[in-house]
């Protein structure tokens, strides 16, 4: 049986996230130590022990998640021999893209660190404050969605997220994403939620966050990951750094396309899966999917002992 190794993104994260792996193992104490150093700041401890709201600012949460995932990745490499190479494919969901790429070696622990970090940054700066929103339609066609956005007057709204079937999430201008909201229930009598995000993320408003990062992700030294990596802009294997530094650019402003990504990885005889980070939002995702598949999460301790 082939299977895949998962990383989630942003919406993951909690206060005490990792802090049991943390205490338990070595490993991971080193990579929170390594970004603590890289980012020359106690990130770990706004992690462990610090507001949620500190911890939810982009610019952290990035970073954070990333560190959480690699940190229980590497004990499992210790502890229970687990190689990345045991897996037909490597994936991320948005940032958990840079998780992925650092356990398949291609990038390095502080280059992600410090690329995330900018990249949040980057990607809060992008549109003002309250300007920008983003919901999550509930048991809704993509194309009934995509419609819909076209038939409007919402000219910055788009489909963000293509998460899974009937999950998918819009972003835009405030303004417009409140009234393509309206025409969604009067017209589809669907339901959505808005979502508490700092930032309209993966749309054309993020465009400006792409060009400020572009020159440091394409100067990051990366290999050719050890297995390939389903990208989140095209939802197909890339083997080659290079596009993968292109990919990365792109995946700021461009729809992350979830749901593709997994069933790219049906279409190539993959049925089991291992999401490794904080969190289940993956593991709850893929039981979406009329097909009968074997889900594994590591997200703490206690995972991790069974």
């Amino acid at each position: 049986m082939k299977k895949s190794i998962l990383f989630p993104g942003q919406g993951s994260q909690y206060v005490g996230m990792g802090l049991d792996v943390y205490e338990a193992f070595d490993e991971a104490k080193e990579v929170y130590q390594e970004v603590d150093d890289v980012l020359q700041s106690n990130l770990s401890d706004i992690i462990f022990r610090g507001e949620a709201s500190d911890l939810n600012l982009t610019a952290n949460t990035q970073p954070a998640i990333m560190a959480t995932g690699v940190a229980i990745f590497r004990v499992l490499q210790k502890k229970n021999n687990l190689k990345i190479t045991d897996f037909s494919f490597c994936a991320g969901h948005s940032l958990g893209e840079y998780t992925a790429l650092v356990c398949a070696e291609s990038l390095s622990l502080a280059d992600a660190a410090k690329i995330l970090r900018a990249r949040g940054q980057a990607m809060q700066s992008a549109v003002k404050p309250g300007e920008g929103s983003m919901a999550a339609i509930l048991g809704s066609e993509i194309n009934d969605i995509e419609q819909l956005i076209k038939e409007s007057n919402c000219s910055t709204v788009e489909i963000s997220n293509d998460n899974c079937p009937g999950q998918i999430v819009v972003s835009g201008k405030k303004s417009e994403v409140d009234e393509c909201l309206i025409a969604i229930k009067q017209k589809l009598s669907k339901k959505s939620i808005s979502l508490p995000v700092s930032a309209p993320f993966h749309c054309q408003l993020m465009k400006p966050a792409a060009e400020e990062i572009k020159e440091l992700i394409m100067s990051l030294s990366m290999k050719n990951p050890l297995i390939p990596i389903v990208s989140n802009v095209t939802a197909e294997a890339v083997t080659q750094a290079d596009e993968v530094k292109q990919l990365l650019i792109q995946q700021i402003y461009k729809r992350v396309r979830w749901r593709e990504i997994i069933e790219y990885m049906f279409k190539n005889s993959n049925d089991s899966f291992l999401e490794i980070g904080p969190g289940k939002a993956l593991s709850g995702m893929l039981k979406r999917f009329k097909k009968e598949i074997e889900i594994k999460n590591y997200n703490n301790r206690e995972d991790l002992e069974l």
